[in-house]
């Protein structure tokens, strides 16, 4: 496994679910993307897709949005849950229509915290 430094060796844990709370994060991000309508279609979207692997690094590309530093404390948070062993919860992903671009709706720090750990890290992730 590579590994880009400061995380232990230990393989990233997820939970099989996406944490019910994260889909009213999501809901509430994309209301301010947009209109509140679509938002909510998009959340009930999100909530029917199927779990889908990607690599940390593909998630973070496609989004257009660089790694945020391991000082971050959301992504330190994040790190040393993966650390503990503890399970993080899969990421929602939105697709921007007309554009070749990806928005994190739930679970940035998440994936961000991965790719840190380990670049290649198969994110789970539900795409709408």
């Amino acid at each position: 496994m590579k590994n880009n430094g400061g995380a232990s060796d230990a393989d990233v844990k997820w939970l099989k679910r996406v944490d019910a709370e994260d889909f009213d994060a999501a809901r509430r991000y994309l209301a301010l993307v947009f209109a509140p309508r679509d938002a909510k279609a998009l959340t009930a979207s999100l909530e029917k897709a199927p779990m889908q692997r990607f690599p940390a690094k593909d998630v973070l590309r496609a989004s257009e949005q660089p790694p945020k530093p391991r000082k971050d404390p959301d992504v330190a948070k994040q790190l040393k849950r993966i650390e503990r062993g503890k399970p993080l919860s899969p990421v929602l992903l939105v697709r921007v229509p007309g554009q070749a671009k990806l928005l994190v709706a739930d679970g940035y720090h998440r994936v961000c915290a991965a790719y840190l750990h380990n670049e290649d890290e198969p994110v789970p992730c539900k795409i709408a």
